[in-house]
Formats: structure tokens, sequence, C-alpha cells
């Protein structure tokens, strides 16, 4: 295997706001929870890596979130040979911890992880290379064990439940951009063939490039709503919209409203967002902006809530650089 010549930077821009808490408990002062956006920040440098023959700046982006046993797991796209894990208590506060899952070729991006409560199993649905496969482990900070290609000229997979106890497994064609969902037997193991379910049609979803990824499901009353991203990852137009279907394998129908998630008031590019729920109900997106207007992949990662209006529209609002009331905190377990 070649060498790499890859520089890592890090800053848990949450930790910053941590210390802050502390020396205002111990001066006595009033101490608010909020957040601000970004809550973290890791860069590496990138020299000439396949699939895209990419070199320059990569942020890390494409971040996937899960809860278990009080604790949340992020495991974003990183240094484009494997993923790690960073940890949180709070949504706000991360600490970096093992890499969770490394391949021996370079394009590993825009991981997902499932926990499977019928056999205890922890599973990363992860890209390289143009490709989805699936590694299981017995913990969320793993290490995952490779389990094998499940999906050919594939990526941004994302496993969904249903309430009923059946699999999706929702991904987006590459090339192409058009998202599609896998019904399946198992975590691992797919039954029947795909459907094709949304492709780049409204203007905002085709400005850069013709495209829509980024593939996340929520149910809500019944109703299924499908968030996906839009326009082209490396430019300041990226925006998340959605579409809701009576099934989960659709026909959906795109939101008026879209894109719901977009630029503006120095905000650039947010998208490729996953969703987690606090204690209090909130939703909580979690997803990456642009750092700058500049087209490229320094990206970073933000959190923002999301809502339901009464008539059953998904809302949401990117913020930067702003105090907000920040994410109810799990009781520990």
């Amino acid at each position: 295997m070649r060498k790499r010549n890859i520089l890592y930077i890090f800053m848990g821009t949450g930790m910053l706001s941590l210390l802050w808490v502390m020396i205002l408990s111990a001066t006595g002062a009033k101490v608010v929870k909020t957040y601000t956006n970004p809550v973290l920040v890791e860069t590496f440098i990138i020299q000439r890596e396949k699939p895209d023959n990419f070199s320059g700046v990569l942020g890390i982006g494409d971040p996937a979130v899960l809860f278990h046993a009080g604790k949340y797991y992020l495991y974003p796209t990183g240094d484009n040979h494997g993923y790690d894990v960073y940890i949180s208590g709070d949504l706000v506060n991360w600490n970096k911890g093992p890499r969770v899952f490394q391949t021996s070729e370079p394009g590993v991006w825009a991981p997902d992880v499932f926990y499977n409560e019928r056999d205890g199993k922890f599973y990363l649905y992860y890209t390289v290379n143009g490709r989805i496969g699936a590694a299981i482990s017995d913990r969320p900070d793993g290490v995952f064990q490779d389990h094998g290609t499940l999906i050919e000229n594939g990526i941004d997979a994302h496993m969904f439940v249903d309430e009923d106890g059946r699999y999706y497994l929702y991904y987006v064609e590459y090339p192409g951009f058009r998202i599609h969902v896998q019904p399946m037997a198992s975590p691992v193991q797919k039954k029947g063939d795909p459907v094709l379910i949304i492709q780049a049609t409204d203007p905002w979803e085709k400005k850069h490039t013709a495209l829509t990824e980024a593939p996340w499901m929520l149910k809500h009353r019944g109703l299924y709503y499908l968030l996906y991203s839009a326009s082209g990852a490396d430019t300041r137009d990226y925006a998340i919209g959605y579409a809701t279907a009576k099934s989960p394998l659709g026909p959906f129908s795109k939101s008026g409203n879209n894109p719901i998630i977009k630029k503006g008031g120095g905000i650039f590019g947010p998208g490729h967002g996953s969703v987690t729920k606090t204690p209090d109900g909130q939703l909580w997106l979690v997803y990456h902006q642009q750092k700058s207007g500049a087209r490229g992949w320094n990206r970073i990662i933000c959190i923002d809530p999301l809502w339901f209006d009464d008539q059953g529209g998904l809302r949401g609002k990117a913020t930067r650089a702003k105090s907000r009331p920040a994410p109810a905190i799990p009781q520990k377990i």
C-alpha cells in the first residue's frame, strides 16, 4: 500500500464551550445552556486520492448520528480511508474516539450506523470507491468487521426499520445520483428489487449539478418523511429538502417548501444531515455546512432543531455563530 501524505488538524469547538461553562460555574455566575455552530471541526489534507483524484482540504462532513445507552455517537466522512467515531453526552461537546473501520483503498465516504435490537449488533453501512458494504460490531465504538459488499454502484446508505419490523435500505445510485430504496430481509440480506423514489426535477436540485443524495427517513403520524440533499455537495447552494409518502417504498411527493435548510446569512452549503431525538421529544438535525462560500470540501459539523408545523410540514433553519438553547441532556444510564 502506498504511503499517504495526510495532515490531521482537530478542534472540538464544543470543548471550548464546556470549558467556559466550567469557568462560569466556578465563579458563581449564572450558566445558560446554549450551543453555537459549528460544534465540531476537523480538517485533513488529501493528496490525489481516488476515486475522484482529489487533492486539497477535506473537512469532516456527511455525519450519521446514533443515540445509544445515554450517549450520542457521530460517524462522519473523514480522511477518505476509514471512519472515526466522536462521542457526546449532549450533542454539543464531542470527544474523538477510536477508528471504527479501516479499508485498504480510498474513497471512504458517508457512513450510516444502525443498532439492531433483534440481535444486539451494530451495523455500519459504508461507501468505498462507489459501492456500499456492511460491517458489524458488538459495540458502537467498534471495531466493525467487514461483512462484504451489498450494492455495487451506490453511495450514501441509510437503514430504516419501520414499526412493523421491516427493513429498508435507502441509497444513492452512483453515478446518476438518484435515490433508491432496497427492501431488506435482514440488515445484510436484500429482499426483492430496489425502487427508484427520488431524482432531480426541481430547479433548486439542479443549480450546479442535477443530483439528489443523502437520504434519511423519519416517520411522523403515519406519514414517511424522506430528507435528502441536492445541487452539489461542494457548492454554497447545497441544501436539504424532503418528500413524503404513505409507504416507505413511495410514491413520494416533494414538499412545496423545499429546500427547508439552505444558505443565507453567512451560511453556505448546509446539507447531508441525520436526525436524532432528545429526551424532551425534540428532533435535532446533525449536518454539515461549508466553512466558507468558496467551492470545495472544507466542511464543519453543525446541529439545529427540526419541527413539524400544524399542517404536518417539516421545518428547520440553519444557524451559525449565534448562541441558541442547547439540546436537552439525556439521563445517564
